[in-house]
């Protein structure tokens, strides 16, 4: 079993909201538009780091990060990509990718708006975690954790707070 920690639209911030929840994970997803590579750096201090860029992302974040990343864990197949919509929404490249890689997870970021959202026609549980910075429009800072094993995904919790 490994607990994941799942965050994205940091914006270049990293603080004790994200920091005081390092350590109860295994393992730590960033969906993109993380802003400055210090707060990849600081995340990877704590725990392994798996991350994609995102469109606000510069050069070095997109050398380093990919835009697309595909793996499976614990029996689970994920698909992470910055921009992705959500079900009855999905642009027409991420509808494709999603019926050619047929992922069990597929996660994105960009939105600001936390979602947690299982697509009965493709079969697939699509998560957004919404925003863990301080820049944009949203009005609380959330992340998600969860556990996953044997192929599912259990223990689903939002973590939030004010901006």
């Amino acid at each position: 079993m490994k607990t994941i920690l799942l965050l994205s639209d940091t914006h270049s911030c990293f603080d004790p909201f994200i920091e005081k929840h390092l350590k109860e994970v295994d393992e730590i997803w960033h969906a993109g538009d993380i802003g400055s590579l210090a707060v990849t750096d600081q995340l990877a201090k704590y725990k392994p780091l798996r991350a994609v860029f995102g469109n606000i992302d510069d050069h070095l974040a997109r050398l380093e990060f990919p835009e697309n990343l595909h793996f499976e864990l614990e029996g689970v197949s994920v698909w992470i990509t910055h921009i992705g919509g959500y079900p009855g929404h999905f642009p027409a490249r991420i509808r494709e990718t999603l019926q050619e890689l047929k992922p069990t997870l597929f996660i994105c970021g960009h939105s600001h708006i936390l979602r947690v959202i299982y697509d009965q026609k493709l079969g697939v549980l699509c998560l957004n975690p919404g925003a863990a910075g301080i820049h944009g429009f949203h009005q609380k800072r959330t992340m998600l954790r969860f556990d996953i094993a044997d192929g599912k995904i259990s223990n689903m919790n939002i973590i939030e707070r004010e901006r």
